[in-house]
């Protein structure tokens, strides 16, 4: 038995409601010629499933099946431009029957499929995004998230993983903390961030999407264990160093910065609240504006209905463009607009 993973035509990006339910209603399709004259997609459209393997059944590969498309679309426009109904205008070259023949032309290989995966679909489908990192983060000596319960609690750690999400929600000592969770293809990574690490993290933290994070292991419980942050780094920046500089390059870029860990770990114990205040921050009707709020740590403080104070730079980001477009994950946050 073969497993597979169905997706939905709405995840395909630039795709319309009435043209997934044209190409679904008129299934099943014998070839492609029979595809493109009876579900009339566009082009873009034909090319992305072409692109994530939606037509492999068809036959060729799929940098094949990309050019037997613009051939389609070619004759199609040409068939148009002469007045006729825009029919397929000559033979699509077959093979064995209602196989679309090969061109001869090189398939996608694996960095090409996930790639197209991500730019059309916005998920790695096929294979984890991390999964070609793994041995340079074994170099590094980053613990995967599968073995990040054998860490003992206050033991420095480096992990590393795609962000699935980010947040800033109000919690109860008015500070603002930043909470991300980071996929590494084991399993997640939950960190916090709180105020002393944000100077050297925030930027790293919002406008990336590839992280390698520094950090100490808190405990709050048998089955609870986050990791408190105080460095960040741009995966995908030491990747490319690793590559054109060497391993100690990458080393010298990792102890530029300083291992501490900022004393307010400790403030730890609210982050178990910073999900029920993410309820709170939803309700962006129930902020006391007119409040001045308390000035625990010498900064302005917003008071909530629920009880829960944030800081009032919580839902912004450090200035500068924001990181790639984020995977569709079951987990996958907005948080705050930070």
């Amino acid at each position: 038995m073969t497993w597979g993973l169905r997706l939905a035509f709405s995840d395909v990006h630039g795709i319309g409601e009435a043209e997934a339910e044209r190409i679904e209603g008129a299934q099943p399709y014998s070839s492609l010629l029979d595809f493109w004259e009876r579900s009339r997609p566009g082009r873009p459209v034909a090319e992305r499933l072409a692109q994530v393997g939606a037509l492999d059944e068809f036959g060729a590969n799929r940098r094949d099946l990309l050019l037997h498309i613009a051939e389609l679309h070619r004759a199609q426009r040409g068939s148009v431009s002469r007045g006729g109904h825009g029919g397929h205008g000559g033979q699509l070259p077959l093979d064995g029957g209602r196989r679309t023949a090969s061109v001869g032309l090189p398939d996608f290989n694996e960095a090409e499929r996930l790639s197209a995966e991500l730019g059309v679909l916005g998920m790695d489908a096929s294979r984890h995004l991390m999964a070609d990192h793994h041995v340079f983060l074994g170099e590094l000596g980053a613990i995967p998230a599968k073995r990040l319960r054998e860490a003992e609690h206050g033991a420095t750690v480096l992990v590393a993983g795609a962000k699935a999400a980010t947040q800033t929600p109000p919690i109860r000592s008015g500070r603002r903390v930043i909470f991300t969770t980071l996929d590494d293809g084991t399993g997640l990574v939950d960190l916090a961030f709180f105020d002393d690490s944000h100077e050297a993290c925030a930027h790293t933290v919002f406008h990336s999407w590839l992280l390698l994070v520094r950090g100490v292991v808190q405990r709050r419980g048998p089955r609870s264990l986050s990791v408190v942050g105080s460095a960040a780094w741009n995966l995908a920046d030491l990747i490319e160093l690793r590559r054109t500089g060497g391993l100690d390059a990458v080393a010298e870029r990792l102890a530029a910065v300083g291992a501490q860990v900022g004393g307010d770990g400790g403030d730890g114990g609210d982050g178990g609240d910073g999900g029920d205040g993410g309820d709170g921050g939803d309700g962006g009707g129930d902020v006391d504006a007119d409040a001045s709020g308390a000035r625990a740590g010498g900064g302005r403080r917003i008071r909530m209905s629920t009880g829960y104070e944030m800081n009032a730079w919580a839902d912004l980001r450090p200035a500068g463009g924001g990181a790639a477009p984020t995977r569709k994950l079951w987990h996958q946050s907005p948080g705050s607009a930070g």
